[in-house]
Formats: C-alpha cells, sequence, structure tokens
C-alpha cells in the first residue's frame, strides 16, 4: 500500500519506519526542511533502540521516503496517517497541527483515501476532521478512522511489531477492511485486531494512559506509606502484583511520571470530562499527587543531606525521564536540578543519551562518563533507571569518603550497601 504520513516526529518516525518495513511504500512528510534533508540521509534526530538500522534499511529498499511536498505526497497516498503532536494548551490538547494538516488533506483529496488520526487526539476529533473534510466535491473520497498508537519509548519496535492490541475505530467496513490488510502481518503474529467505534478508539488510548498513570501513583504514594511504617515497599508491589486482575507492570517506585504522554494525556481526559460535564476524580487526584511527588523527594535530599546542601556536589545519574529514551519532556529532574542549584548545591550529571541542553547554570555540569560526574559527590541520586547504573562500584567512583546515594529506582538492595558500609537511601523501605 502506499502510505503518507504526515509528522515525521517520535510517532510519525517510528510508524513510517515500520510500515515500511512491511513491505509499504511509505513518505513521511514534515515542514521542517532540515529535519528531511537529514532523514533522508539516514540521520535519526531521535535515540530509539533499533530504530536507525530500521530506518537505513528501507531507505536503501525506496521503501521509505521523506518529503516537505504534502500536497504530492498526500495525492499518491492511499492511506493518509496524522501523527502531529497534540500539546496540552491551557489543560487542553491543542489541535491546531492536526485541523492544520486536515485542510491540506481537503485540498488534495483526488480519490478514496483513508486518513487515519494516529496523533492522541479527544473525543470528537474524529467527528470534528470529518465534518472539515466533507463537502460537494470530496463526497464518497474519504474514511476518517480512529488508530491510537501505544508505542512506549525505548521500546516503540517491539511495541509496533508485536503489539499488545490493534485498536481501529470507524463503522465504515471499506476502510476497517483496508486497515485490517494493512496490519495483517502484525494479526498473524498473533495480535489482537479490535473493530470499535471511532469515538471509543479516541478515549482508548486516553482511559489507558490514565490507568497507567494511577499505577504509578499509587504506589508511589503507598511507597510514602511504606517509608513510615517501616515496610519494604518492594514486598508490598510484589504481593499485589501477582494478583492476575492487578498485574506487576507499572508498580515500580519512582520519582514522578513525565514524558511526551501522562502528564499531558491525563490533563487532556480532565478537560475531556469537563466539556462532557463528567468528574473525573480519580483522574484529577492522580495529577494533584504527581505534581507533588517533586517536593516529597526533594525533602527527602534534605533530610538525607540535613538541610546542609549549600556548596554541595551532588550528582545526577541519569536526567531523562526514564531509561531508553532522550526525551526530557517533564522530566522530574527538569524541577529537582534547579531547585537543588537554587539552593546552593552543584550538581553534575551523567546520562548515557549524551542530553545536555536542558541545563544552563553554571553551576550544572554534564559529564561523558559516570566516574567523572561522581567523583566529587557528596550525594550520589539515581534518577533514571539505565541498566549501566545497576551494577556500580560507588566506592571507587567517588574520592569523597562519607558520600551518600539516594536511590530513587530501588535498584539496590539495602543490606548490600549496609554490608558494603555505604550511606544509603531509597524510596519506601
Amino acid at each position: 500500500m502506499k502510505i503518507c504520513i504526515i509528522g515525521s516526529g517520535y510517532v510519525g518516525l517510528v510508524s513510517g519506519a515500520c510500515f515500511s518495513d512491511l513491505g509499504n511504500t511509505v513518505t513521511c512528510v514534515d515542514i521542517n526542511k532540515v529535519i528531511v534533508e537529514k532523514l533522508n540521509k539516514g540521520i535519526i534526530p531521535i535515540y530509539e533502540p533499533g530504530l536507525q538500522e530500521l530506518v537505513e534499511r528501507n531507505l536503501k529498499k525506496k521503501r521509505l521516503l521523506f518529503s516537505t511536498d504534502i500536497s504530492s505526497s498526500i495525492k499518491k497516498s492511499d492511506i493518509i496517517f496524522i501523527c502531529v503532536g497534540t500539546p496540552t494548551k491551557n489543560n487542553k490538547a491543542d489541535l491546531k497541527y492536526v485541523y492544520n494538516v486536515v485542510k491540506s488533506i481537503k485540498s488534495n483529496l483526488n480519490k478514496y483515501k483513508i486518513i487515519v488520526t494516529k496523533s492522541t487526539v479527544p473525543v470528537t476529533t474524529g467527528d470534528k476532521i470529518e465534518n472539515i473534510l466533507n463537502s460537494k466535491k470530496n463526497i464518497n473520497k474519504f474514511d476518517v478512522v480512529s488508530n491510537p498508537e501505544f508505542l512506549r519509548e525505548g521500546e516503540a519496535i517491539r511495541d509496533f511489531q508485536y503489539p499488545d492490541r490493534l485498536v481501529i475505530g470507524t463503522n465504515s467496513k471499506k476502510a476497517n477492511k483496508t486497515m485490517k490488510n494493512l496490519y495483517l502481518p502484525l494479526i498473524k503474529k498473533g495480535s489482537r485486531y479490535i473493530n470499535t467505534s471511532r469515538r471509543s478508539a479516541e478515549l482508548i488510548k486516553y482511559a489507558s494512559n490514565a490507568f497507567l498513570a494511577t499505577k504509578i501513583t499509587f504506589i508511589n504514594e503507598i511507597a510514602n506509606l511504606c517509608e513510615k511504617s517501616q515496610i519494604d515497599v518492594q514486598d508490598v508491589a510484589t504481593g499485589m502484583g501477582l494478583d492476575d486482575r492487578i498485574g506487576s507492570r507499572f508498580l515500580r517506585v519512582g520519582p514522578a511520571y513525565g514524558g511526551s504522554c501522562f502528564p499531558k494525556d491525563t490533563r487532556a481526559l480532565v478537560s475531556t470530562g469537563q466539556i462532557f460535564k463528567t468528574n473525573l476524580s480519580v483522574v484529577k487526584s492522580v495529577i494533584n499527587s504527581n505534581e507533588k511527588r517533586n517536593k516529597i523527594l526533594l525533602d527527602r535530599i534534605k533530610l538525607i543531606m540535613k538541610n546542609k546542601i549549600k556548596n554541595k556536589n551532588i550528582s545526577f545519574l541519569g536526567v531523562t525521564f526514564k531509561s531508553g529514551t532522550d526525551d526530557m519532556r517533564e522530566s522530574p529532574s527538569l524541577k529537582m536540578i534547579p531547585f537543588l542549584v537554587k539552593k546552593g548545591a552543584f550538581i553534575s550529571y551523567y546520562e548515557p543519551t549524551g542530553q545536555k541542553k536542558q541545563f544552563k547554570s553554571k553551576n550544572i555540569t554534564f559529564y561523558e562518563n559516570i566516574k567523572d560526574a561522581c567523583q566529587n559527590a557528596d550525594l550520589i541520586i539515581i534518577h533514571t533507571e539505565w541498566n549501566e547504573f545497576k551494577q556500580l562500584n560507588f566506592k571507587k567512583i567517588t574520592k569523597k569518603r562519607n558520600f551518600k546515594v539516594f536511590d530513587m529506582r530501588n535498584l539496590y538492595s539495602t543490606s548490600e550497601m549496609k554490608k558494603n558500609k555505604i550511606n544509603y537511601f531509597s524510596i519506601g523501605r
């Protein structure tokens, strides 16, 4: 099939590379000429394991192309995927980029096409897209489908190739048949294909992300209780997770959730509830609790340091919101590090992806390796759960004798740290 993907950001780029790898001819469109030129040379602007190889392979086979020409890309396609950003504006999803794309599609409909929203959009967005496209000239020339993405940063290629489910929101038999054929290689590998109404598909994405955010927030709150009642939160999480109705995934304590999805999607879902005069009190509580998470951990740092933060050297291991990605959007470190600098601390950090553009203070220094980042540390903070942080010899990477370790991801055993005479602090235990 001939596919046009509009928006060559995270979702668009991963989807385009993966669709082309399934044998389709894919044109990824973006308005940024510099990015398009780099992509056509195989230069990837984001960190995502396996993506570089996938793009290079399909560029070579001429199944994947990057372009700034939206008109011709639309006209020669059978299926158009809308993969532009939907950032939060005043706690609502800002859909201006989506609707700008739809206007371009409207003026270039030369034959029947399926227009698919893969961007995360609120309920009724598909209805509004349909209304914009409707005209005498475009009768029977299109179907609007919702096909939400469920890609985890750091695991996106695998998530696309072996999805838990494929959700297709449409009442059109013609569009559903075409979409099922498109995804047939994945269905044959065992992926579940679900055909729903368009509005249901739109809400499935938001509801899924809100529920996962709720699990993270819940276990973080339980960790707060565990710390005050001398209970190991990991015992609690294990005991809960063995219940099939609950499951163990996303019951891992740590900093506040961040990234490109959970923060904006929970806020947008609450906004949708308000439009339909529905009080989503659970989701509101999750947002509120997550916003307070940084303060709780910063208070813990002050306690660990006995309120003596001024002129102390604090090293952060990892600054992205989670491992496997270079995404800094709404990462807890963006609030924690400036707060500690304001208190007079000197911050050094190491980030495996090389992310070093977010911090500009002269008291914040990026290092290319762990040892250099930690050698003068009074406090080492494990902020992100990268594998290379899981087997560190702390006494060899720092010169200080009385250094402390605050493990925000519970990567280490408290008993082992005690045995090695390391001043070790973790979460919820």
